[in-house]
């Protein structure tokens, strides 16, 4: 059996602009708050795909989304998490468990977290039970403190079938 562990991490800025949705984890988020980039900007779901590219040794999205094509403006992050669940499965993976923690001031998300679980487990095709999600602060030290951004760190495990 073959055991591999993966680690992302995003920041977004974040911005109050009511034309763009904030996405977290696949879910809107109501509000003026929007997170700034070039696709939808969900830091969970990068953080996610980072970590799972990063257990297969595939690099990181970047590689395969650049922020320089005009053609990704905008994209949903679904199509990068599909992207790198399509590798998982052409390497002889599958996902044993991921481990999310969201750092920011601001949104607050412990009513939206059984939403964005059972949004990321549906992605990953895992059971809900298989994702931890915890949110945190930087205490106010910092951008992330100042309510500035939004940062995602995630963990994945990865086993051979």
């Amino acid at each position: 059996m073959d055991i591999r562990a993966g680690t992302g991490i995003d920041f977004h800025i974040l911005v109050e602009d009511e034309s763009r949705p904030l996405l977290l984890g696949g879910i809107k988020i109501p509000g003026i708050l929007a997170l700034k980039g070039h696709s939808d900007s969900d830091v969970i779901l990068h953080a996610v795909a980072d970590a799972i590219l990063g257990a297969l040794g595939e690099g990181d999205i970047g590689d395969y989304f650049p922020d320089t094509d005009p053609e990704l403006k905008d994209m949903d992050s679904g199509r990068i998490i599909k992207h790198a669940m399509e590798l998982i499965s052409k390497k002889g993976f599958r996902i044993s468990n991921c481990d999310i923690t969201l750092i920011a001031e601001k949104p607050r998300i412990s009513i939206y977290k059984p939403s964005i679980i059972k949004s990321v487990a549906d992605l990953l095709s895992i059971d809900q039970k298989r994702i931890g999600l915890k949110a945190t602060t930087t205490e106010k030290m910092g951008a992330l403190g100042r309510g500035e951004g939004v940062s995602c760190i995630a963990t994945v495990l990865l086993i051979s079938d």
